[in-house]
């Protein structure tokens, strides 16, 4: 029987799915941006042209993935 205000092993192995994936893109972001300061060259928009939906759905992605990082790492970091 599980404890109250446990989660389930698929629920942890899940969260650490997504968490993985979010900084894999936290990480593609990085680098993006580091090749546009210094090499001009956006990889995204190379790949799936500028404003396309799919470039738009990569930075939401990419967006999205930092504020989950900075809300879920970055607390553990700073105790």
């Amino acid at each position: 029987m599980m404890e109250k205000g446990s989660i389930p092993k698929k629920g942890v192995r899940c969260m650490k799915m997504l968490g993985t994936l979010a900084m894999i893109l936290v990480v593609v972001g990085a680098l993006n941006w580091g090749m546009v300061g210094l090499l001009n060259l956006n990889l995204v928009t190379a790949l799936f042209g500028e404003g396309s939906t799919l470039t738009m759905v990569v930075y939401s992605l990419v967006g999205l993935s930092g504020l989950y990082v900075a809300a879920t790492v970055l607390p553990k970091q700073m105790q």
